[in-house]
């Protein structure tokens, strides 16, 4: 089952400002899409909008058929919520039953939890389950209708690390043969989960692929900073132009994990910052009026001077930028 969405509507609360969503996306039947965007950028109103909980304009298609106008227990969506949305007066199992009143055809309550590692939960109540347990009940509650499409809200976001990362690679299985939409900040998530990503900004999509096309060719500065890549502005480091015969101003964007460092290169850095991470440290050096981070396992000292070479492979230019390379060829 195919999703079409291209909606607009307007948000606001009592003493704050109105907020505007207007976005369009597709995913394909058995596809996962990931929305990815900072906090505030609308990614949960544009979900809750396609549930059918909000009014706005515009169509909400599921395999060309309109169901704009259908009550969201109607839409055949599995909502799952950021914060569980449980029913704490009911049973693990009736939480998961809860959708055989709206729905027939409904899938096996105790199948389903045994499925994603909970069978000794049925008789619990939700008061007494650890975050990832609520959210395995969820899943298995937005499971059980059969639906159309999955609609996931950050499910991880209030997980600890640990269960975060075995409940995401619990949900790539559960999802693979799934039509789903996921919203997320984490970028993580979004590289495990996504067949494509949609990038979100101050209420719209701002650029839609392949996860190697989002982390790899952003389309602007804000997408290539967020997904984590270094956007250099060659105003502000005319020393990355020169050697990288990279002519007029601009900016090029290069992921961290893609720079070499060593004693030559292309251009003298500065180590300006260290912080060490799970296997390796991320380097901040100071290029320039501009700084360039990296990846490593050297033993680098704040204030070292450093060469570092940029792949021309992984180069790319975004903004107004026509760039060659020493080569002559064009970045990637």
């Amino acid at each position: 089952m195919s999703l079409h969405a291209d909606v607009s509507a307007t948000f606001s609360a009592d003493g704050a400002d109105s907020f505007h969503v207007d976005a369009e996306f597709e995913v394909e039947r058995g596809e996962s899409l990931v929305i990815l965007g900072p906090s505030g950028s609308g990614k949960t109103l544009l979900l809750e909008t396609v549930a059918g909980f909000h009014p706005h304009e515009g169509p909400v298609t599921l395999d060309g058929e309109v169901v704009s106008g259908t009550p969201p227990e109607r839409r055949n969506f599995g909502f799952v919520f950021q914060d569980y949305a449980l029913f704490p007066h009911m049973t693990v199992r009736e939480n998961v039953e809860f959708g055989s009143r709206y729905h027939g055809n409904t899938r096996d309550a105790d199948g389903l939890l045994s499925t994603l590692g909970v069978p000794d939960l049925t008789e619990r109540y939700p008061p007494t389950l650890s975050g990832g347990e609520k959210q395995r009940v969820a899943l298995a509650r937005a499971l059980a209708i059969r639906p159309e499409v999955m609609l996931l809200d950050e499910p991880l976001a209030a997980l600890d690390v640990p269960t975060r990362q075995t409940l995401r690679d619990d949900l790539a299985d559960v999802l693979a043969d799934v039509t789903a939409v996921y919203v997320t900040h984490n970028r993580t998530t979004a590289r495990a989960l996504a067949d494509r990503i949609a990038v979100m900004n101050d209420g719209g999509v701002v650029q839609v692929g392949t996860p190697e096309e989002i982390f790899e060719r952003p389309t602007s500065p804000m997408v290539a900073r967020f997904t984590g890549s270094n956007a250099l502005d060659l105003d502000d480091a005319p020393s990355i132009r020169r050697a990288l015969d990279v002519p007029g101003n601009g900016v090029v964007t290069i992921r961290p994990e893609a720079i070499r460092i060593g004693d030559d290169g292309d251009v003298r850095a500065t180590v300006e910052r260290i912080v060490r991470e799970d296997a390796t440290n991320r380097v901040t050096f100071a290029v320039d009026g501009d700084t360039v981070e990296t990846f490593t396992d050297r033993d680098l000292r704040v204030g070292e001077e450093w060469w570092l070479t940029f792949p021309t492979d992984r180069l790319h230019v975004c903004g107004n930028v026509s760039a060659t390379t020493k080569t002559g060829s064009s970045p990637s």
